[in-house]
């Protein structure tokens, strides 16, 4: 599998990208059942069809945003999701942990969120409420000249309607 796109997190001050998806946690448990037919096949490197944009506040973490592209070619948002919440959904259904890559890259592994970093931060969850913090040090990139942590990036995606789009 290709290294996969992060999901989008703002914790403490920081916008980063986060080597989880708590989303699909959601749709395994049933929520929104048939779920929504995300277009998988237009990169490889976002083998899911959407990112989502999370934020921990006040230790709880919420879904504040969803981009993405259904097969039927129209674009995703929270309101796809979730209808009577288009603003900000409250993730009490995400019991686990959220690995937050940081520092220079150290190994690249070409499949899904295995690539190494110097550290990773855990937050941990139970339904939703942040219950742990840990760091962890995985060494030190050679030189100190590679970018820092898992990049934000965009993703240019040609909507089959539209011709155009950014996620």
């Amino acid at each position: 599998m290709t290294a996969q796109v992060g999901e989008i997190l703002r914790y403490d001050g920081d916008t980063v990208r986060m080597c989880d998806t708590p989303l699909g946690d959601y749709f395994a448990l049933g929520g929104r059942f048939p779920e929504p037919r995300f277009d998988c096949f237009s990169n490889t490197a976002l083998w899911r069809g959407y990112v989502g944009t999370w934020e921990v506040l006040h230790e709880r973490l919420y879904l504040v945003g969803l981009s993405g592209e259904l097969v039927d070619g129209s674009n995703a948002s929270l309101a796809t999701l979730f209808p009577d919440y288009p603003d900000r959904v409250f993730a009490h259904w995400y019991s686990g942990t959220i690995r937050i890559p940081e520092g220079g890259l150290l190994e690249y592994i070409h499949a899904g969120f295995s690539s190494r970093y110097e550290r990773d931060v855990f937050l941990g969850f139970q339904r939703g409420f942040l219950v742990s913090k840990e760091t962890r040090i995985n060494g030190s990139a050679p030189g100190g000249k590679h970018p820092a942590g898992y990049g934000i990036g965009a993703k240019t995606v040609f909507n089959r309607k539209t011709g155009g789009g950014q996620v």
